[in-house]
């Protein structure tokens, strides 16, 4: 109750309140009209890790990847320099103490989650040793406020956390910590700590805000989370009226209202009854699901869905009536998953033009058998652009690019930084191969999105304002040459 007093006079001076909602929890709502890129709260982490199970290792303090060296006593923790090895040193020295403990096979188990559960108990025993000052949105008793659902996982879910409890309490080796509460802590982080992102939206590695995570989910959310470095920010994605309720979205929201909800149950254990999801059943959600999960129409130059014709023959287009067959959908389907067994996940330098020529081969067939909207179509040419890109084919990368945002403009809201990003390398793509006035068209469009869900003053955005001013001045230049 103490708790929860301090947290609401907490937010009442930023405009904010948590009120404890039917079948969600708690929830926080507005105290006042919140304006497009306006932050709603911010929160640093409780505890966060970078994702170093990769080949690519990453500094503890700042996550960056370059100039690391390895913790010397422990052989587990990066940093790269002794500005971020100090900045760390409070929690990372009783770390450090506990992993040169293990033997050093056993060090390869420590996984980023692993190390987060570490640093919650290291940083709680040291919170209540008043080393590390408690504050309101910085206090172990929020982590102890999350949902678990742990009545809710399966015999084998259970078993992984004990495991993973055991190891943790193998390192840790402190008295006080009981073992059926770390595995509930597993359960709590499963489903309320976040994959830290750069401002390009890449992972980088995993934190826990137990404040943050009081704001629920929606599959049509009117604000964004964004991280500038560990820092989560939240902010309005459109004009949020007083004494609405906040939500973010949990999951990717680009699929039909049964991809969603198989996401939410199966990661998160809730059932989604938003705007969106609502709508299940309806004419506008089936048309959606088909042409964002089915197949195109026979006919190359009309725009239509298909449905299952109910006399089993195959599928009619809703806007021609044309039937495609089951047999012609079903060797497409499978000629495509011949070549998609061929498609590797994570190309080499040495191979990544043969994997092009695969993935071209994929999105070929793709593009005969699914609509124009198709996520699966969508997710392999963002595939071949990220490949393009690498090997500095720049003008097929920007065809592609010019492929995706139609689709992305259809699946997002209008203000997702994903729209904005993709505009961002279409229009240094544009301006690479000089096509400059398209360049500012793009470029002008990605600042307007991204300035929304990234605000104006950080480094990546200023290099955007900088990028689009000069494309201005060369495109003036040319139209007075």
């Amino acid at each position: 109750m103490a708790l929860m007093a301090d947290l609401q006079r907490f937010l009442r001076d930023r405009s904010l309140s948590v009120c404890n909602l039917p079948q969600k929890g708690r929830s926080l709502f507005t105290g006042r009209d919140f304006v497009p890129g306006e932050v709603i709260t911010s929160q640093e982490p409780y505890v966060c890790v970078p994702n170093n199970s990769s080949p690519e290792s990453r500094c503890d303090g700042c996550f960056k990847t370059n100039n690391l060296k390895k913790c010397s006593g422990c052989q587990v923790v990066w940093y790269c320099g002794s500005s971020c090895q100090k900045s760390e040193w409070k929690l990372h020295r009783h770390e450090c103490k506990a992993l040169s403990t293990l033997e050093k096979e056993k060090r390869k188990f420590v996984t980023p989650t692993i190390r987060m559960m570490l640093k919650l108990y290291i940083k709680r025993n040291l919170q209540n040793e008043k080393v590390i000052p408690i504050t309101t949105t910085d206090d172990y008793s929020l982590v102890e406020a999350l949902v678990s659902h742990m009545s809710e996982l399966d015999e084998k879910q259970l078993m992984l956390y004990a495991q993973m409890a055991n190891l943790v309490n193998l390192i840790l080796q402190l008295p006080s910590i009981d073992l059926k509460e770390i595995a509930e802590n597993f359960s709590k982080f499963s489903c309320n700590a976040h994959s830290i992102c750069d401002s390009e939206l890449r992972p980088q590695g995993i934190g826990l805000y137990p404040f943050v995570s009081i704001i629920n989910h929606s599959c049509a959310p009117n604000a964004i989370l964004v991280f500038e470095e560990q820092m989560a920010v939240v902010r309005a994605m459109g004009h949020i009226p007083k004494d609405s309720e906040v939500t973010i979205s949990y999951i990717e929201t680009a699929g039909s209202t049964l991809t969603r909800q198989k996401s939410l149950k199966e990661q998160y254990l809730f059932h989604c009854e938003c705007t969106r999801c609502s709508n299940i059943g309806t004419p506008h959600d089936i048309e959606e699901s088909a042409i964002l999960e089915g197949y195109r129409c026979a006919n190359e130059n009309c725009t239509g869905f298909l449905l299952r014709d109910p006399d089993e023959r195959g599928f009619v287009c809703q806007k021609c009536t044309l039937l495609r067959s089951k047999e012609e959908v079903k060797k497409l389907a499978g000629d495509v998953k011949k070549v998609s067994e061929n498609a590797p996940a994570s190309p080499s330098a040495e191979n990544k033009q043969d994997a092009i020529s695969v993935y071209k081969a994929m999105e070929k067939l793709q593009a005969r058998l699914f609509h124009s909207f198709s996520i699966t179509l969508m997710r392999t040419r963002e595939k071949l652009l990220k490949m393009l890109m690498e090997v500095e084919n720049w003008r097929e990368a920007l065809n592609y690019c010019r492929l995706i945002v139609p689709v992305y403009l259809r699946v997002y809201p209008a203000t997702h930084p994903l729209i904005g990003l993709q505009l961002y390398t279409q229009g240094k793509l544009e301006w690479l191969l000089e096509e400059t006035e398209d360049a500012v068209s793009s470029l002008t469009k990605a600042f307007d999105i991204l300035r929304i869900s990234h605000g104006t003053s950080t480094c990546f955005m200023k290099e955007l304002s900088a990028k689009l001013d000069e494309a201005r001045a060369e495109a003036c230049f040319k139209r007075a040459n």
